[in-house]
C-alpha cells in the first residue's frame, strides 16, 4: 500500500479520528488477523460471530499497527468508518464477517473506499488491474497470469480464492508505488457483485472463463450467470482488453456487452490465441501448439488436466498483450507450478497409490472435468471418484448430481463413493445408468468414507477425492494420504 496518514485515510474513508491527532502514517500492510501486522500496518476490526477484531486494537497497536479501522471507539489510534445507511448494509457482507448489525459491512465498505483510493492513485504511475472471473477456474487461471507475469514486472495476487469483498481490497492493498501487475479474481453470489469488485479496483484487462452452473441457486439460469459475469467485460475501459473464451458461447456472446478490445481463446478456429494439436500424456497434462497471431510455439503443461488448456490460453493471451514473446510465454507455461492447495493436487503415497486432491470446492463442470481426468490418470489401475455435494445449484441439484453419477459409470470410473445424503443422486444416477454391486456406495459421512477406503483401498490405486468445501472432504485425502493401504 502506499504510505498514508491516520487523517488522510479518514478522509478518504470518510470517518473520524479517534485517539489520535491523525498524524501516524501507515506504511505496513492491511490485515485483519493481528498476528500477521507488520510494523506501521493497518489494523481492521471485523466483528464476527466468535470473535469481535474490536477486542485486538490494543494489542494490534502493541505489536506495531500504526493505527486500526474500526467501527466503534477501541482503546487504540483509531479511524471510525461510518455507519451504513439503514438498508443499505450489504448483506454478503454481513454473511462473511458474520455480524448482524452492519458493522462489518460498513467496516469492509470503507475498506473498499482505501482500496479504490490506492488502486487509482497507482495507476497513475503505471499499475496494470488484471481482473478474472469465470464460473470454475478462477483460482488456477489467477495462478497461471501471475506466474506469467511475474518475469514482466513485480506481480501482486492473492493467495487461494480470496475473491470476495474482504479478499479483493485486502489483495488490492498489497500492491505499492513498486507493483506492475495487479491480478484480481473476482467471485459473485448475485447481480451487481462483480460491478462492485470492479469500481474497488478497477481492470484495464478483463478475463472471463465460462458460464456453468456454479450458483445457478442464486441466479437462476445459465443465462442469469452469464448477465452477473459478463459485468467484467462492460467494466473495462475503451483502452482495455476483453480475453473471453470463444469456446463458450455465453462467454463469446460477451464481446456486444464491452468498449475493450476483444481476444478471443480457445480451440475454436475463430480465437485469436488458440491451441492446436492438443493431446494428454498417461498423467492428463496437455501438450499442445499456441497459435497467436504473432507465431506459435509448443507448449507442454506440467499441470494434470485437459480443462488448464483453456486457462492456460487466457493466461497467455494476458501476458502477450502485456509485452511477453510467444516463446517466453510457451516456456513459462511449460514450467508453471500449482501454487493453490486442494486443487488437482496431485501426491503418490508411498506404496504407489496415487491421490487427486481437487476437494477445495465443486460444480457440474469442474466434477466433469475432474472425473475425465481421472479416468485419463488411471489407465491400467483401479480408480475410485470420492464425492460430496455440489452446493448451490437449486431446483437443478437432484438432476446434476444425478449426472455426475451417471458420467462416472460411463468413464468406467472403478468404484464410486458418494459421500453425504445431499448427494445421494449421485449413487441413483450411477446405479440407473448401469453400475452394478459396490460399484457405487452411498456413504453418510466423511468419516465413513475414510473407514471405507482404509479397507478396500490398494496399492496402485488412483482415488479422486472432490466435493463443495461445506462437504470437508479434504479430510478424506488427508486420511488416505495418512493411511498405509488396505487389502492386498
Amino acid at each position: 500500500m502506499i504510505a498514508l496518514t491516520l487523517a488522510e485515510i479518514a478522509e478518504i474513508v470518510g470517518g473520524r479520528l479517534h485517539g489520535t491527532d491523525g498524524s501516524p502514517r501507515v506504511t505496513g500492510s492491511v490485515e485483519f488477523d493481528s498476528r500477521q501486522l507488520t510494523e506501521g500496518g493497518l489494523f481492521l476490526a471485523l466483528p464476527g460471530e466468535k470473535v469481535d477484531g474490536h477486542t485486538f486494537a490494543a494489542k494490534a497497536v502493541a505489536a506495531g499497527a500504526a493505527g486500526v479501522l474500526a467501527a466503534r471507539e477501541v482503546d487504540a489510534p483509531a479511524v471510525i468508518v461510518p455507519p451504513l445507511d439503514e438498508g443499505v448494509a450489504n448483506e454478503r457482507a454481513m454473511v462473511l464477517t458474520g455480524d448482524t448489525d452492519g458493522s462489518g459491512a460498513a467496516v469492509l465498505a470503507a475498506l473498499g473506499k482505501l482500496a479504490r483510493h490506492v488502486v487509482r492513485e497507482l495507476s497513475k504511475t503505471g499499475l496494470t488491474v488484471v481482473g478474472v472471473t469465470g464460473s470454475s477456474g478462477k483460482t488456477s487461471t489467477k495462478d497461471l497470469i501471475a506466474q506469467l507475469l511475474e518475469p514482466l514486472g513485480p506481480t501482486v495476487a492473492p493467495p487461494g480464492s480470496f475473491n470476495n469483498e474482504l479478499g479483493h481490497p485486502w489483495t488490492a492493498l498489497r500492491a505499492d508505488t513498486s507493483t506492475r501487475y495487479l491480478v484480481l479474481e473476482m467471485s459473485a453470489r448475485g447481480p451487481g457483485h462483480i460491478a462492485e469488485l470492479a469500481e474497488i479496483a478497477p481492470p484495464r484487462f478483463g478475463v472471463v472463463l465460462n458460464v456453468g452452473s456454479a450458483h445457478v441457486g442464486e441466479f437462476g439460469s445459465r443465462e442469469g450467470i452469464a448477465k452477473a459475469k459478463g459485468e467484467l467485460p462492460e467494466a473495462l475501459p475503451e483502452d482495455g482488453v476483453a480475453v473471453l473464451n470463444f469456446d463458450d458461447p455465453l462467454v463469446a456472446g460477451m464481446a456486444s456487452r464491452t468498449k475493450a478490445r476483444i481476444v478471443g481463446v480457445g480451440e475454436h478456429p475463430d480465437a485469436t490465441v488458440r491451441a492446436e494439436n492438443l493431446v494428454l500424456d498417461e498423467q492428463a497434462r496437455a501438450s499442445f501448439r499456441l497459435v497467436t497471431p504473432a507465431g506459435s510455439a509448443e507448449v507442454k503443461l506440467p499441470l494434470h488436466g485437459e480443462h488448464h488448456v483453456g486457462n492456460a490460453l487466457s493466461a497467455a493471451a494476458v501476458a502477450m498483450e502485456l509485452g511477453a514473446s510467444v516463446a517466453d510465454v510457451a516456456a513459462r507455461l511449460s514450467a508453471v507450478t500449482r501454487r493453490s492447495a486442494r486443487r488437482m493436487e496431485v501426491t503418490t503415497r508411498e506404496d504407489g497409490l496415487l491421490v487427486l486432491n481437487d476437494s477445495y470446492n465443486a460444480n457440474p463442470e469442474s466434477v466433469r472435468a475432474a472425473l475425465k481426468t481421472l479416468a485419463s490418470m488411471s489407465a491400467g489401475r483401479r480408480s475410485w471418484a470420492v464425492l460430496g455435494v455440489m452446493g448451490e445449484l437449486g431446483a437443478d441439484s437432484v438432476t446434476a448430481h444425478d449426472e455426475i453419477g451417471r458420467l462416472a459409470v460411463r468413464l468406467n470410473i472403478g468404484r464410486l463413493v458418494v459421500v453425504g445424503e445431499d448427494a445421494a443422486a449421485m449413487h441413483q444416477g450411477a446405479s440407473h445408468e448401469g453400475s452394478w454391486g459396490e460399484e457405487s456406495v452411498l456413504v453418510p459421512d466423511t468419516d465413513a468414507a475414510i473407514a471405507l477406503l482404509r479397507e478396500q483401498l490398494r496399492p496402485q490405486d488412483v482415488v479422486l477425492v472432490k466435493a463443495s468445501k461445506v462437504a470437508a472432504l479434504w479430510r478424506v485425502a488427508d486420511a488416505v494420504l495418512a493411511g498405509t493401504g488396505g487389502e492386498a
